[in-house]
């Protein structure tokens, strides 16, 4: 079971500051708690509520061994989700959504596959019998390759799940998520839509603060997933042997 979550940490890192009224979304009516000073304030029980149940989920994707895909391209969260993916063993976009990322997935893994050619073409030597000129477009390409794609260069195949940060900013990653049936958990603002959400988390998704601390709480949960998987990969061994003199035993009484 995830860890309880603490709303007074959530108040502390601002989650509950929401947009002015005047941009909410009706939608994300059933989150709001009040309203203050022209600012819609976002209930904190149920953002808490919301993250715990986004975690038991997410949980279960990461012992059975699947992929969480982290999206967040603004500003203010590309490092946070950088940081916190990279430190579950996730992989995460934080530059422009790639068009057809999802729904084109053999496209994209031939862009992965050129980037993993250059690379074997540097370690043999070819790359040097190349001329000057041709070697600065292949590092140019190579770069390219590596600035829009370079975290999901290991994911073989779709993910499980995708965690988007402002699912207004990303509407072209959830849009393509839900072609394919791929759940979406999100930190859904009060300006933003929750109907397409999957894994609601309502939370302010514009401060640092905020995107930090929701997203220490989901990695814990992910990193606690890949936790149990490696307890259980471990045990099977054992398990294998006690299954095999099982009988063995048996028959000796």
């Amino acid at each position: 079971m995830a860890n309880k979550i603490d709303v007074k940490e959530l108040l502390e890192a601002g989650v509950h500051f929401g947009h002015m009224t005047r941009k909410w979304d009706p939608n994300m009516a059933p989150y709001i708690y009040m309203e203050r000073n022209g600012i819609h304030i976002i209930n904190l029980y149920k953002t808490a509520a919301k993250i715990e149940e986004a975690n038991e989920a997410l949980k279960k994707i990461a012992a059975s061994g699947r992929k969480v895909l982290f999206v967040a391209t603004k500003k203010q969260a590309k490092d946070i989700v950088a940081e916190k993916a990279a430190a579950c063993n996730m992989p995460y976009i934080t530059e422009r959504w790639p068009g057809g990322m999802l729904t084109n997935f053999v496209t994209i893994r031939k862009a992965v596959k050129k980037m993993a050619s250059i690379d074997r073409m540097k370690k043999d030597g070819t790359f040097m019998t190349l001329s000057k000129k041709e070697r600065l477009q292949v590092d140019r390409l190579r770069a390219k390759l590596e600035k829009n794609l370079g975290s999901i260069a290991d994911m073989s195949r779709l993910p499980a799940a995708l965690f988007v940060v402002d699912v207004k900013a990303e509407h072209i990653a959830v849009k393509e998520a839900q072609k394919l049936n791929i759940p979406v958990f999100a930190m859904v603002d009060t300006n933003s839509d929750p109907r397409p959400i999957d894994f609601v988390i309502p939370a302010n998704d514009d401060a640092s603060k905020s995107i930090e601390k929701v997203l220490s709480l989901v990695s814990s949960a992910i990193v606690e997933g890949l936790s149990d998987r490696k307890v259980e990969k471990d045990e099977l061994p054992a398990k294998e042997v006690e299954a095999t003199e099982a009988p063995a035993t048996e028959t000796e009484a």
